[in-house]
């Protein structure tokens, strides 16, 4: 538990004053936001005294009533429930309260899609960004269904309305996006009937998206862009160098955006020379590490990584210093592309890019599966396609050429 606090705030928080502006300047937050948040913990301090309730007493329902009493204040800034995050994840770690940290809401879709994301990481073993994209999907479907008090109204939901909902959302996705999408409705709607919300088993009903094998071509950033992009990143700085390692490990390693935020400090062996990379299926794949992937590695870890116990290798910019997400990992693709005048493309893209410079460097097919650790050697056929050269020869002369 944390000690009395010699920052003067009366009240019911006091003692935990001390501890909590450690953990705010800690996680990186800025002097000026630091002394924000003990001003508006200071006020709930005193509130909570007035109403007679002590630190344990915190939850959504009392800040709602806290807020509820500054609403009638004349402060130009108005606080809201995500405003107390910070202090809810404190109070949780330190063993103050035992009440979930506050959520942002807490309407009946949010409520379902909570219990669904619980049973695809629990029951189904899903991984994070899976179980994100199956998010996505359901919550686009289920904010289209009415309400029933402080139920989504699901009795009703028929194979027509899922069929006609994914008919007009595929027009603007390609086919590849449209088989993901129908496969998240497919589980979505067997937890639906799982849970008993809907009478029949609608995801055996509901039809496919088209989407024919070995149709597509990967797509790799023209010669030169890649280059481009890593000069882009200012490693003068902190954000540049950590921009830098990881266009790096996407470039050359042909990594995921999720396997380089899942990547951690353990799982770099510089003695070896080696990254272990936790990929597709929860395997676990040892690459080597590259002289260039290692110096950009080295010089983020050393002059720009903060100093934080946490484990994940990138992290995030701004308070709170967290790891990157696989989406934070793409936005660094972006904000580069940007920066280089250059179309906006996401993280994958760089892995196309990756295999197809191997191939063009005169690696086997084999050499790209590798590297690439794909599953299927289908998957990496696709990248003889552009293989110019290769196929060149043959291709039939044309008739009537000489």
């Amino acid at each position: 538990m944390a000690t009395r606090s010699p920052i003067l705030m009366p009240g019911a928080l006091s003692r935990y004053a001390a501890g909590f502006a450690e953990e705010l300047v800690r996680q990186g937050y800025s002097k000026r936001t630091t002394a924000n948040q003990l001003a508006l913990v200071g006020r709930l301090s005193r509130w909570l005294d007035w109403a007679g309730l002590d630190a344990s007493a915190v939850s959504v329902a009392v800040l709602d009533r806290f807020l509820c009493s500054e609403a009638e204040t004349s402060r130009r800034w108005k606080p809201t429930v995500r405003s107390f995050v910070p202090l809810m994840d404190y109070l949780r770690g330190v063993g103050a309260v035992l009440a979930e940290t506050p959520r942002v809401t807490g309407t009946p879709v949010e409520e379902l899609l909570g219990r669904y994301g619980r049973y695809l990481a629990e029951e189904r073993g899903l991984a994070t960004t899976t179980i994100s994209h199956y998010d996505q999907a359901a919550r686009q479907l289920l904010l289209q269904r009415p309400m029933t008090g402080d139920q989504v109204e699901l009795t009703g939901l028929s194979l027509a309305e899922v069929t006609a909902f994914v008919a007009r959302e595929t027009q603007r996705l390609s086919s590849g996006s449209a088989r993901n999408l129908v496969s998240a409705l497919r589980a979505l709607l067997r937890y639906l009937h799982l849970e008993g919300l809907i009478t029949q088993p609608l995801a055996s009903g509901l039809p496919s998206a088209a989407c024919w094998s070995g149709s597509t071509l990967p797509r790799a950033l023209p010669p030169g862009q890649a280059a481009r992009l890593l000069d882009s990143c200012d490693r003068r700085r902190a954000v540049g160098r950590r921009d830098y390692a990881i266009l790096t490990l996407l470039v050359r390693l042909g990594l995921r955006a999720g396997e380089v935020a899942a990547l951690r400090l353990d799982e770099i062996d510089w003695r070896a020379g080696e990254i272990a990379v936790q990929g597709k299926g929860r395997r676990t794949e040892r690459l080597p590490i590259p002289v260039d992937v290692g110096d950009a590695l080295a010089g983020y870890l050393s002059r720009g990584r903060p100093r934080i116990d946490h484990r994940t290798v990138f992290i995030r910019a701004h308070a709170p210093w967290r790891g990157l997400t696989s989406n934070g990992v793409s936005d660094v693709v972006r904000a580069a592309c940007a920066r280089a005048d250059l179309p906006v493309v996401g993280a994958h893209r760089l892995r196309h890019t990756a295999g197809t410079d191997m191939l063009r460097a005169g690696a086997p097919l084999s050499e790209v599966a590798q590297a690439l650790r794909h599953q299927s050697h289908a998957t990496t056929a696709l990248y003889a396609k552009v293989d110019h050269i290769a196929l060149r020869c043959l291709a039939l002369p044309w008739p009537g050429a000489r």
